[in-house]
C-alpha cells in the first residue's frame, strides 16, 4: 500500500452539516445513512477517519467550507448540507464551528493537527513507525467568506490555517469562483498581502480564469491547485486550461487530481449519466495531461474531493470508497510511470511542497 498525501477532503463540513460521525467505520456510517432520503448522497459516502485509513492516508488538507452569499434563497428553505449564509458574520462563525471540530478531534487522538514543518516532519517519522498514528491535519479553508477582513487574516493563522483559497462557487467576498469570470475584489487584493505576509499558501482551486491569473502576478508566496482537472480533457471553466497549467508548473505548483465523476467525464449530467460510464483509469489521463505539459510528474498530486458532498453515486465504478484509491498506483504503472513517479503523485509532491513553506 502507498502512502498518499490527500489535498482536499471537506471533514467538517460532513460532520457538523451532514451529521456524519467520521470515527465510524464506512459500513456503519452508510447503515445509519440508509433510510435518509435529503440527498443522494445518504447511505454512499466514501469517507471516515478508519477508512482514510485503510486508503493509506497518513496526511491531508482538511477544510474550513462555509460560503456567505446573501443572493441565495433556496425555495424550500436552509438545508442543514447548505453551504450558503446570508452574510460573512455568520459565515464566520460556522467556519469557526468547524476548526472547533478539528481542535476537539486532536485532542481526543482521533487526528494530529500540523501547523509547522517540525510538525510535519515529526509526524511522517512516527507514521512510519507506526502506521496506525492518527491522521495529520494541516488546516485549509475553501473559499475565504469565513475571514471577515482581511485584517483578520492573521487570527486564523494563529489558529493554525495554512492554505486558503480565495473563491468556490460564483461571486464571493474577495474573488470571483466556478461559473462566473471577473478579476479580484479590492478585499482580495488585500488579503494577498495579509497572505504573503504571514506565509499562507494560496489554493487557486475554483478561482475565476482572471482572478486567477491577477493572483499569480500579485503573490510572491506558494501557490497550489487543491483539486482541479484539465480543461482540455472535460470541457467547462471548473477545469484548468493549459495556460493555467502552464503558470502554475512555472510556479512549481502542485495540482490535485480530484475524483468526482462530473470532473472526469465529459457531459456528465447530475442525477443522469451513470457512474458505469468512467473509471478511475480517467483521473490517469489528466496525470498524463499535466505531466505531458511540465515535462516530468512533480507537480501532480492527489486531491481526492471524495467527501465534497457527493457518494458513489458521483464516483467512478471502480471506486466504491477512498481506499480504492490505492488502485490509481496500477494504472499509472501500466502506462509507464516509474515507481519514484508514483511515489511523488501519491505522496512526496505535496509533501515536498508543505515541508518548504509551513512555518
Amino acid at each position: 500500500m502507498r502512502p498518499i498525501f490527500d489535498a482536499h477532503l471537506d471533514l467538517a463540513w460532513n460532520a457538523l452539516q451532514w451529521n456524519r460521525d467520521l470515527t465510524q467505520s464506512l459500513d456503519d456510517m452508510r447503515r445509519h445513512e440508509a433510510h435518509m432520503t435529503d440527498h443522494p448522497a445518504r447511505g454512499r459516502g466514501t469517507v471516515t477517519l478508519p477508512e482514510m485509513k485503510k486508503a493509506g492516508i497518513h496526511t491531508c488538507l482538511a477544510t474550513v467550507l462555509t460560503r456567505s452569499k446573501p443572493e441565495v434563497c433556496p425555495e424550500k428553505g436552509f438545508s442543514r448540507t447548505d453551504l450558503d449564509f446570508r452574510n460573512q458574520t455568520i459565515a464566520h462563525a460556522t467556519g469557526m464551528g468547524q476548526v472547533a471540530y478539528y481542535q476537539l478531534l486532536d485532542k481526543l487522538g482521533e487526528i494530529k493537527l500540523i501547523s509547522t514543518a517540525e510538525q510535519l516532519k515529526r509526524h511522517l517519522a512516527a507514521v512510519s513507525e507506526n502506521p496506525s498514528e492518527p491522521l495529520g491535519v494541516i488546516l485549509a479553508m475553501e473559499g475565504a467568506d469565513p475571514i471577515h477582513t482581511p485584517q483578520q487574516a492573521e487570527m486564523w493563522w494563529n489558529l493554525g490555517l495554512r492554505c486558503v483559497s480565495l473563491s468556490h462557487y460564483a461571486q464571493g467576498p474577495y474573488a470571483p469562483g466556478t461559473g462566473i469570470q471577473g478579476p479580484l475584489t479590492p478585499g482580495g487584493r488585500e488579503m494577498l498581502k495579509e497572505f504573503a505576509r504571514l506565509g499562507m499558501v494560496v489554493d487557486l482551486t475554483h478561482c475565476a480564469e482572471p482572478a486567477f491569473f491577477e493572483v499569480l502576478e500579485l503573490f510572491p508566496g506558494a501557490v497550489l491547485a487543491s483539486h482541479n482537472m484539465c480543461r482540455e480533457l472535460v470541457p467547462g471553466d471548473r477545469q484548468f486550461s493549459d495556460d493555467q497549467i502552464r503558470a502554475l508548473v512555472a510556479r512549481d505548483a502542485v495540482i490535485g487530481m480530484a475524483f468526482d465523476a462530473w470532473m472526469l467525464k465529459p457531459g456528465w449530467v447530475r442525477g443522469e449519466t451513470s457512474p458505469a460510464s468512467v473509471s478511475l483509469a480517467a483521473a490517469a489521463d489528466h496525470v498524463d495531461h499535466i505531466c505531458q505539459i511540465a515535462g516530468n510528474t512533480r507537480n501532480v498530486g492527489i486531491g481526492s474531493d471524495l467527501d465534497g458532498g457527493f457518494g458513489t453515486e458521483q464516483t467512478p465504478h471502480d471506486l466504491n470508497s477512498i481506499a480504492d484509491l490505492q488502485q490509481l498506483a496500477d494504472t499509472l504503472s501500466e502506462r509507464g510511470s516509474s515507481d519514484a513517479d508514483i511515489t511523488g503523485i501519491f505522496d512526496g509532491n505535496y509533501l515536498r511542497l508543505f515541508l518548504e513553506n509551513l512555518p
